[in-house]
């Protein structure tokens, strides 16, 4: 069938299916056509190439402390989430991605929607070598602090790789009591791919907790706030007292 017998929808229809591959072979294919729509379908997609070859650029640099340390053996990205909810567990997270690895659109997890968060932790979980999750209890950062529950949750999560990592790249912080070598990058979530696969398995992991909390504890509000200090989430504590998964440290000043 001749281009010009195609209609706007069937070459519409044929972008949307095409591969990235052959993106260049079809636009060259419709160059000729005068018609505003199909020159609207070329626009469009010309866009989107532009802005996935940016994308791309973005996660080459994302990848530089990665390309850094990867001759020394396995490169384990470590980042957490919950330090400062009033409620709940600190999460930490340890990921190790294959060289080169390409995931879309991956970043630290606070930029991230939450629908992108859920997907980009689908596509984390299928194409890393090795994923962990640690995690230390209300319970447990009342009696060592936050920071020292952080850190436990962190050597967990770093236990529990199936492959033992050579380096770690953490997100700001060095972790005590282990002997693997560490790289504490300042806003690391942003600038190493490995630690923000890292905080997108660390953030989800503890969401998804928050909301079984919530379906046991609806008083409180923890499927919205996730355990954070909003003034409703304060209110509720005002009016219903601690639940089991409050910080008893956290909240002395609110009851």
């Amino acid at each position: 069938m001749s281009t010009d017998r195609k209609s706007i929808a069937q070459i519409k229809k044929e972008f949307a299916e095409a591969k990235e591959g052959s993106l260049e072979e079809m636009f060259a294919q419709y160059a000729m056509d005068e018609r505003s729509g199909v020159k609207a379908v070329l626009n469009s997609y010309r866009k989107k190439q532009e802005k996935l070859a940016k994308e791309r650029v973005r996660l080459e640099e994302m990848r530089s402390y990665e390309h850094q340390y990867e001759r020394y053996g396995y490169v384990c990205g470590i980042d957490e989430a919950g330090r400062g909810p009033l409620a709940g567990p600190v999460v930490a997270g340890a990921v190790i991605l294959p060289e080169d690895c390409e995931i879309l659109w991956l970043n630290d997890s606070k930029q991230l929607s939450e629908k992108k968060r859920e997907a980009l932790y689908d596509e984390i979980m299928e194409k890393a070598l090795a994923v962990s999750v640690g995690m230390a209890s209300p319970a447990r950062i009342d009696e060592i602090n936050i920071l020292q529950a952080t850190y436990e949750a962190m050597r967990e999560a770093i236990a529990g790789l199936k492959i033992r990592p050579q380096v770690l790249l953490n997100d700001a912080v060095k972790i005590p009591q282990v002997e693997i070598s560490q790289v504490p990058i300042i806003k690391g979530d942003a600038k190493s791919l490995s630690i923000a696969a890292a905080s997108v398995i660390a953030k989800v992991t503890r969401d998804r907790l928050m909301k079984d909390y919530d379906k046991l504890m609806p008083e409180y509000g923890f499927a919205k706030h996730k355990g954070y200090g909003s003034a409703a989430h304060m209110e509720a504590i005002r009016k219903f007292g601690s639940s089991p998964i409050h910080r008893q440290s956290f909240i002395k000043n609110i009851i």
